[in-house]
């Protein structure tokens, strides 16, 4: 299991246990032919061929889960 080292929204220069103040950390890693969505957060997404496609899901997860809501 390779691990692409890509960074989605919240990312920091940590470990990939790394959830400091910037929020979560999301990577993707490549299983055979197909590239998965992590975060730190144990969250992970659904096997995608294309690595663009895990990393929207990482960016969609990121967004819905650990944006704080908007003061109104």
């Amino acid at each position: 299991m390779l691990d692409s080292g890509d960074s989605g929204p919240g990312a920091n220069d940590g470990g990939p246990d790394d959830t400091g103040a910037d929020g979560p950390l999301t990577s993707t890693v490549e299983r055979g032919s197909f590239c998965v969505a992590r975060c730190t957060c144990g969250w992970s997404g659904p096997a995608r061929r294309a690595r663009g496609l895990a990393r929207d899901d990482a960016t969609a997860h990121t967004t819905a889960r650990h944006t704080p809501p908007n003061p109104r």
